[in-house]
């Protein structure tokens, strides 16, 4: 399958449609999701085109990773998780549904289940000071 140009996450790098933007460097950029599956759940994406795992080079993977550990830590202190989830999902079969890869990131409490993915939009609202909750964590540990 070829890479679509068109996909959500290709849309938004290229600012086409608005997202709640919490982390960006040169490589990759983290966005909260749309439907999470906890409150603070963040998607890492990279700025390349790549569908999957197999299309990244290891500068991106790293870029990836670096971003993925420096949002984790900050979602985890900006929503007091007992534990961070990463998820990573490569072809249909394992459930990917937007074709571009993407970390995700999301946050878990003790004694709390998770919700179910894509069932449903998060408030505007909602993501905007979810958002903003992480980037506060984010400049306070960069500071």
């Amino acid at each position: 399958m070829a890479y679509d140009q068109n996909n959500i996450f290709a849309r938004i790098l290229r600012g086409e449609i608005p997202a709640h933007k919490v982390y960006e460097d040169d490589a990759t950029l983290a966005i909260m999701d749309v439907m999470p599956q906890a409150e603070g759940h963040t998607l890492v994406l990279p700025k390349k085109a790549a569908e999957n795992i197999f299309d990244l080079d290891e500068a991106t993977m790293t870029a990836l990773m670096n971003a993925a550990q420096t949002v984790g830590a900050a979602v985890r202190t900006a929503f007091s998780a007992d534990g961070i989830r990463l998820m990573q999902l490569n072809g249909s079969a394992a459930g990917q549904s937007v074709f571009h890869f993407h970390i995700h990131i999301i946050p878990c409490h003790e004694g709390r289940s998770l919700g179910r993915h894509a069932s449903g939009m998060a408030d505007d609202q909602v993501l905007a000071e979810h958002a903003e909750r992480i980037r506060a964590a984010l400049d306070k540990a960069l500071a």
